[in-house]
């Protein structure tokens, strides 16, 4: 097989950074291959990709040097956050947009359209939506069938699956499988469960941007799986072989409440999500899990009081009916972390807004989170897992009687997901409400002490959770689509 893309001697650095990203890394890739990249959060992963496509330096300007480099002629790109790569605000006009500089005839796009939404399982009553009334799991499905729209040689994927489901993310790594079984397929994935049998070479990078290993999985994995595990790259079995730190119990005190009643949240007077009658505690974890598009999003959003609201919200007995109501009480980490960014770097946005005596934890957290070399970046030059990070951390610090957090983990690698997880449940043991959106079953086997399923708008299971339960093989299968 032929070389399609290639680089020799590739050195970057990001500006501000004192270290290389990429020391002399020199990679190539044949024509139908199904590579796999690994590593941690912010090893270069996605910077690779992007160096490949020619996306830097031509169109993201981040100084590099190289011997030598082969791009592709016909290539596609899907990123991790698809509002970077939408360019019409209605669903129908971005894909128009692309076969239009196809020149597909006008008359054959609608049925060349609906064709494409079909094939990712992006199902609309109006083709002509605003992408922006998507979820995120639904931009994901746009942003693929874009591509597929290109018809490209090789397609560089960039956690193409990050906010879909589980039957949406088996749903897309089928559709992949399927129409670009003959091109060359450049993958970073985190879930890696799904595309392990589909990928024929793994590339595992240490933290510091250099090749730990290049071969097939199975070789892979048995010669350098404890290089692997201790790096924090995700690994087949992660999951079960993750040592909860043991808890210290239940004895909060009961000084947080929340209570919804006919509660509703609205956008362009379309009622997007209803609660009945709830009630939470203080200590409660709850994850919220759906399919995309079932309004577990628009309740984060109508609990922030960011869209129109009607019924019964009570915290603390305290009626809300304004933003102002849950002013310094409530805090959402929203599922694309740069829409809550402010400042021009690290260590400002995480110490935005706090007096000086609440700043006695940053340090820690910005160690824990490994985020200590990164205080004087900008945030928006984060790898995506670093971005969700800071914005978790920020949350730690506001110290809110509500945690809301929409998708928080995804983009993570092992080690700083269990990180994450174990630093929220110290902050559940102190008396913290967490209201979690995840597709992540595991969280919720291993952390959650409370399960809402919501379906069409609605929550339609409000499940108590416990050690017994959570034990049970597939108890969670009822619940998940």
């Amino acid at each position: 097989m032929t070389i399609i893309t290639s680089v020799k001697n590739l050195r970057l650095k990001f500006p501000g950074e004192t270290e290389m990203l990429f020391r002399d890394l020199s990679l190539s890739f044949r024509s139908g291959e199904k590579v796999l990249l690994l590593g941690t959060s912010g090893c270069g992963k996605s910077t690779l990709l992007q160096v490949l496509s020619g996306l830097v330096p031509n169109a993201i300007d981040i100084p590099m040097k190289c011997d030598e480099i082969q791009i592709p002629d016909r290539w596609g790109f899907v990123f991790q956050d698809p509002d970077t790569q939408f360019c019409m605000p209605f669903v129908d006009e971005e894909l128009a947009f692309v076969l239009e500089n196809l020149q597909v005839p006008r008359e054959e796009m609608p049925s060349r359209i609906r064709s494409l939404l079909e094939e990712v399982g992006l199902e609309l009553d109006d083709i002509h939506t605003p992408i922006q009334h998507l979820s995120g799991g639904m931009k994901q499905r746009l942003a693929i069938a874009s591509v597929l729209a290109l018809k490209p040689d090789v397609v560089f994927l960039d956690e193409p699956t990050a906010f879909i489901d589980e039957k949406g993310t088996e749903q897309i790594w089928e559709t992949v499988k399927r129409v670009w079984k003959d091109k060359t397929l450049i993958i970073v994935e985190h879930k890696i469960e799904k595309i392990l049998d589909f990928a024929d070479r793994l590339i595992v990078f240490t933290p510091g941007g250099e090749v730990l290993a290049d071969g097939d999985a199975s070789t892979v994995f048995s010669h350098h799986k404890e290089k692997i595990k201790d790096y924090g790259i995700w690994y087949p079995g992660a999951w079960d072989e993750y040592k909860r730190i043991p808890t210290v119990g239940n004895k909060t005190e009961l000084r947080n409440t929340m209570k919804l009643k006919n509660f509703k949240g609205y956008r362009n007077k379309e009622n997007k999500i209803v609660v009945d009658d709830i009630m939470v505690h203080s200590g409660e974890w709850i994850t919220i899990m759906g399919e995309n598009g079932a309004g577990k999003s628009s309740l984060m959003l109508a609990l922030m009081q960011l869209i129109k609201t009607s019924g019964n919200y009570y915290l603390n007995d305290v009626h809300v009916k304004k933003t102002k109501d849950i002013f310094q009480q409530v805090y959402l980490v929203f599922q694309n972390p740069e829409y809550q960014f402010l400042t021009h770097s690290v260590y400002d946005e995480i110490t935005y807004g706090l007096q000086n005596h609440q700043k006695e934890g940053v340090k820690e957290i910005l160690t824990s989170l490994e985020l200590t070399n990164k205080m004087n970046q900008h945030p928006y030059n984060l790898s995506v897992g670093q971005k969700r990070r800071l914005s978790v951390a920020t949350a730690f610090l506001q110290k809110p009687s509500i945690l809301l957090l929409d998708e928080p983990t995804f983009g993570q690698d092992s080690v700083n997901t269990f990180k994450l997880l174990e630093w929220l449940e110290r902050e559940r043991q102190k008396g913290t409400i967490i209201l979690m959106v995840t597709h992540d079953r595991h969280i919720t086997e291993q952390f959650a002490t409370r399960l809402w399923e919501v379906q069409n708008g609605e929550i339609v299971t409000d499940h108590l959770l416990n050690h017994t339960c959570k034990e049970e093989e597939g108890f969670l299968d009822e619940f998940i689509v």
